[in-house]
């Protein structure tokens, strides 16, 4: 194996274990094992427990972060809504270990942070997409960073909610967050559907 094999082997490893066990459950010893390596190479890739784990919240991040943002490009807020609520949750079905890891306490400084910086980070994408749209119609723009931290908070709590219940199906917990940020509470739709599917 080469040492680039061996680095992904390490972090796939890991990735399985720290979404399974979190960062306190999961040993040096145990990737080691797993990978059917000595510890030493784990130290000699990572430094440790702290650099594996950095690595791992880092891709995973930057993965949720990357889909997010690529998804905010649709040409009516509404279908902007409802693609990046989608994109969220098509993150957490399809990568229900990487979610896990980082919806957790993030023990260790890294690029990105914890979960609750990469919500803010993706806050930010979507309060520039607000400024322009409430300049565009008339309101605040001051108000863009408020309604960007509501969204984007409701989405990712209600994605963590799905990670376990996993019912109802994806697109139809997209249409009633959509159905709840779009309509409000007074004038919600009995049953809503998504609207960019049509």
């Amino acid at each position: 194996m080469t040492g680039t094999e061996r680095r992904q082997q390490l972090l796939n490893v890991a990735r399985a274990l720290f979404a399974e066990k979190g960062y306190d459950g999961t040993s040096v010893e145990e990737i080691a094992r797993r990978a059917n390596v000595s510890k030493p190479v784990v130290y000699e890739h990572f430094g440790g427990k702290e650099g594996v784990y950095a690595v791992v919240v880092d891709r995973e991040a930057q993965a949720i972060l990357d889909r997010m943002v690529s998804s905010l490009h649709a040409d009516h807020p509404r279908a902007m809504l409802e693609q990046a609520a989608s994109a969220l949750l098509g993150y957490v079905d399809e990568s229900h270990e990487g979610f896990r890891i980082l919806v957790r306490d993030s023990p260790v400084a890294s690029s990105t942070g914890t979960f609750s910086t990469l919500l803010n980070d993706i806050a930010s994408q979507v309060e520039d997409i607000f400024g322009e749209e409430f300049s565009a119609r008339g309101y605040d723009g001051k108000l863009a960073p408020l309604y960007a931290q509501a969204l984007v908070g409701m989405v990712a709590l209600t994605g963590q909610w799905w990670l376990d219940a996993h019912k109802p199906k994806r697109d139809e917990v997209v249409a009633h967050l959509v159905n709840l940020a779009w309509n409000g509470l007074s004038n919600l739709e009995h049953k809503p559907k998504l609207r960019v599917a049509e």
